[in-house]
Parts: structure tokens; sequence; C-alpha cells
């Protein structure tokens, strides 16, 4: 790669991940109004939010085969479409039944970045150097919780919830614009020629047999559930419960945000000087006390918004270096198949968040206890699989290489 390419790799596989996190994020003030305007009541509101999180979890099998065969950078312009596609839809949905149908679509477009991008850090690097990229792309996409909400509700103080979906129509297009002209096809054509269907399929045998590989990405699977239960659930605890403003919730919003960036970068340091194993039982370790001291204070009667902040702020930085370094640790072994392992990783990270977030909708009831004994659930899980899943050894040797890196 020129030094450009090196230069810009990290923005543009950022933002290309941040197209699909603004998806997300960038609506969540407007969720209280979306049920009002479509006389939604709250679950059908999230159902629109479940729809786009399966729709990205599923799709990624297809999109991570596809890329070992024929290259990153076609699959990735054919989800950027169906992205912009599905944003048209959702800004011109008549009810609710329509907006989650075009959220789903744009789910499938969404999962084209989310699952190439590692694809094309694992193309490139291994071990402590991908832990490093990886954590500046954190630094990129992480700033979208920060944005994203904050742009939202800038957005309807000069339109209406809808024009919320045509802003992310136009991220798609310079998501397109970035593909074309700023990143390099990393997959080389020799690799291309050795996959193709039959591959795939044993490839994906080869992973669901892996305990070390799925320990990790389910370590990652529910460290990311604790936090997409806080993004299904924020804005009516924060807003409805807590009396919030649509722009002051989004600054409340963003805090987690600023702690997990903050942590992320330091990954690359500390992974050299005390080994990705070592950093990631740390890293679980925090976020499990913080997370079940937050759900004991709250049974307890204790808690209040400033110290379910404060808890969160703690939590979500631990989760910071919890997600991108057992990200690394699990696609270091299966370089030869890095989209297909990747395309499972955000499989099974998606539809465990979106498992988890239907489970816990059955229990809502407005307040905050419900979403702190779901994020205090899944840090006890992510505890329990990091301690089983890090006494093993990895089923390659080039995974055991580089888990133990001083």
């Amino acid at each position: 790669m020129s030094e450009k390419t090196t230069a810009s790799l990290p923005i543009v596989l950022g933002l290309l991940t941040a197209v699909g996190l603004f998806a997300i994020d960038m609506y969540l003030p407007s969720l209280p109004e979306i049920g009002i305007a479509l006389n939604a009541d709250d679950g059908a509101v999230q159902a629109s939010l479940i729809s786009f999180f399966v729709a990205m979890g599923l799709s990624q099998l297809v999109y991570g085969p596809v890329s070992d065969m024929i290259g990153r950078k076609k699959p990735l312009y054919f989800g950027l479409v169906l992205f912009a596609l599905g944003g048209v839809g959702c800004a011109l949905a008549p009810s609710i039944e329509w907006l989650i149908a075009f959220r789903a679509l744009q789910g499938v477009g969404a999962c084209a970045g989310a699952v190439l991008c590692r694809a094309i850090v694992r193309d490139l690097l291994t071990g402590v150097a991908a832990a490093h990229l990886m954590s500046r792309l954190m630094l990129v996409f992480s700033v979208s919780p920060i944005l994203a909400p904050l742009a939202g509700s800038l957005v309807t103080t000069v339109g209406s919830w809808r024009a919320i979906f045509w802003v992310m129509v136009l991220a798609a297009g310079l998501g397109i614009i970035l593909v074309a002209t700023l990143l390099p096809e990393t997959r080389t054509a020799e690799a291309r020629s050795q996959s193709n269907f039959r591959s795939a399929i044993a490839s994906y045998g080869t992973l669901l047999r892996d305990p070390h590989y799925l320990g990790l990405v389910f370590i990652a699977s529910f460290g990311m559930s604790s936090y997409m239960i806080y993004v299904a659930n924020s804005s009516f605890v924060l807003i409805d419960h807590y009396g919030l403003s649509p722009r002051l919730y989004s600054v409340v919003f963003s805090l987690n945000a600023v702690s997990f960036i903050g942590a992320s970068q330091m990954n690359g340091r500390l992974s050299r000087r005390f080994g990705l194993k070592r950093l990631i039982r740390t890293a679980v370790t925090g976020f499990a006390l913080a997370s079940l001291a937050l759900f004991a204070l709250f049974e307890l009667g204790l808690g209040s918004l400033p110290l379910m902040c404060a808890l969160l702020f703690v939590a979500y930085g631990f989760l910071g270096m919890v997600i991108p370094t057992s990200a690394v640790l699990a696609l270091d072994g299966h370089g030869k198949i890095a989209g297909t392992a990747s395309a499972l990783m955000g499989t099974l990270q998606f539809v465990t968040a979106s498992s988890v977030i239907g489970i816990a909708s059955i229990f809502a009831d407005g307040t905050a206890l419900p979403m702190v004994a779901t994020v205090a659930a899944c840090a006890t899980a992510v505890l329990i699989l990091a301690t089983v899943t890090l006494r093993q050894k990895p089923a390659t040797a080039g995974a055991n290489a580089i888990s133990e890196t001083p």
C-alpha cells in the first residue's frame, strides 16, 4: 500500500462502519416522536430497531463468503446502495409496518461495512498491529454515538424525523465515493481463486467446531448486547422517565461513547505491554464489577440518573477494551477465511443482541431497572465466557502466537 492509503485507511474503514452505526444512533431521540406520528406503541417502534439488527446480523453470512470469493470492494458498493434505498423508503414510510420493512433493508446494506472492514483489517495485519488498527477504527466510528444522536436532534429542529433518513442517504453516497477513491482491494486474486461456496460451507463448519473462536465471539456478542440494550431503551428511560429533552438526552447518551473511545485508544499500548489475553481479562473484570454494582444499587432503591450515568461510563470504558481485543483474537487464527470468520462473528453478535433486546422488552416498564438488570446479566455472561475461553488453547498456531504477546 502507498503511504497515502496507509494514512487514510483507518479513517475510511471507520467511516464505512459509522454509516451503519449512524443508522442505529441517529434516530434514537426521535423514537417517541415516530411512535406518535405513525400511531405506534413503544414495542412497535422498537421493532424497527430489532428488524435492523436481525437483517444486519443474518446478511453477514452472505457478505463474508462472497467477499472471500470476489473481493471486498464490490460487496461494499452493493451494501451501500441497498442502505441508500432503505433510507429513501424509511423517509417516505406511511406506516410503522413499512418503516420496519425498510429498516430491515437498511440493515442488509449496513452490514457490508461492519463485516468487510473487520476482514480488511485481517487481510492486512495480525496480532498487536491488528489490535492497534482496530483501536484506531474505534476512534473514528465510536464518534458516531456522540455525534449521531446530536445530529439527529439538530436535524429534527429544522425538519421532521423523516429528514434523518435523508441524511443517511447522503452518508451512503459519501461511503461510495470513499470506496471508489481511497480504498484498495485487499483480497488478493490468489486468495479469491481458492474460495467458493463449497469451501465457505466447510469454513462455517470449521468455525462452529472451534470453541476458542466461538468463546471469543460470544464475549464480544454479549458485550455488544449490553450496549445495544442501552441503545434500545435509553430514549424511553431518559426522555419519558427522567424527563430529559431530546437534546439533553443526546448529550447524556454521548457520555458513554466518550468513555468507550478513550479506553479503546489505550488498547495498542496496553496490549504491547501486557499481552492481549491479560488485557481482556482485566477489562472484562472491570466491566462486570461496574455493571453488577449498578444493578445492586438500583435493586436496593439507591439508583439515580447521575449514578447510572457514572457507572455506565466506567462499564462501557472497560467494554471499549473488550470488544476490539476479542475480535482480533477470534479472527487472527482464521486469516485464510477472514471474510467468513468476520461474517459469522457479526451474525452471532447481532442475533445475540436482537434476542437480548427482545427478551428484555418483555420486562420493560419505562423505568431504568429492567435495562440496568439486562446490562448486568450480559456483563455476567461476558465474565463467565472469558474465564472459560481464555484458559483454552487456540485451535491454530497463529492465534496462539499472538494471544500471549508480552
